[in-house]
């Protein structure tokens, strides 16, 4: 092409596409850029918010508590489902960092860790979005290669929801104190995970689910080794 030639070419046509638009310099579809990206995806740094562990099992219980009151009968799934809920509890005890609050896994990581398709996972974090309990941030990375600017997807970044900010959740309401120096004059602790799983199980939960809540409880203990037990039979399973 002549230096003529190039002089007529439109400016969009010269310019590298905008960060984070995913299009071209003139706002349209069009992009430059060798692999595409969401075009609501940033490059800016997402902030997580800490989550201490106590606070996140709460909201695990109270997504099974969802589950279960917007569960209409003949229908295997709630407002969150089966797949949301293993996506939840993946989330929360497999990559949640407590401290910091940071959850970006890949979404083909988060559906081997619970056990479920990407195409489950993708319609179970679509129900977890949908009913309040999850939203998200696309990612990208911006680039120089061989001098053209480039976008790259990265993973999403997560953050699990108050419970009050779920839609169609009524939360419990507190149990009123005990009277000073009557029987439970005390806080009482949250059911212990073998208690839980027996729950599950008579209320008509899969193995995987049962589990799952032997798994809440601390090594070393009876709940914990039936859960490993268990695990290893399912692998065993051809």
């Amino acid at each position: 092409m002549s230096e003529r030639s190039l002089l007529m070419l439109p400016l969009a046509n010269l310019m590298p596409p905008l960060p984070g638009l995913g299009g071209g310099w003139d706002g349209s579809t069009k992009t430059y850029a060798p692999s595409p990206v969401w075009r609501d995806s940033t490059t800016d740094d997402v902030k997580f918010s800490p989550m201490p562990k106590k606070q996140a099992v709460k909201l695990y219980h109270r997504a099974r508590d969802f589950e279960r009151r917007t569960r209409q009968p003949g229908r295997q799934d709630g407002a969150i489902g089966r797949n949301g809920l293993a996506l939840l509890h993946a989330m929360i005890f497999d990559f949640l960092d407590f401290r910091t609050g940071q959850l970006d896994p890949a979404q083909e990581t988060i559906a081997k860790k619970a056990g479920i398709s990407l195409r489950s996972a993708a319609r179970g974090l679509a129900n977890l979005k949908l009913s309040g309990v999850l939203n998200w941030v696309r990612r990208c990375s911006a680039s120089f290669i061989n001098g053209r600017y480039t976008l790259e997807q990265d993973t999403n970044a997560y953050a699990i929801l108050p419970s009050s900010q779920w839609l169609g959740y009524v939360e419990p309401p507190e149990a009123p104190a005990p009277q000073s120096g009557t029987w439970g004059d005390h806080p009482c602790a949250m059911r212990e995970p073998l208690t839980e799983a027996v729950t599950e199980q008579r209320q008509g939960g899969g193995t995987e689910a049962v589990i799952r809540q032997l798994e809440l409880d601390r090594p070393g203990t009876v709940a914990a080794a039936l859960a490993s037990l268990g695990r290893a039979m399912i692998a065993r399973k051809p």
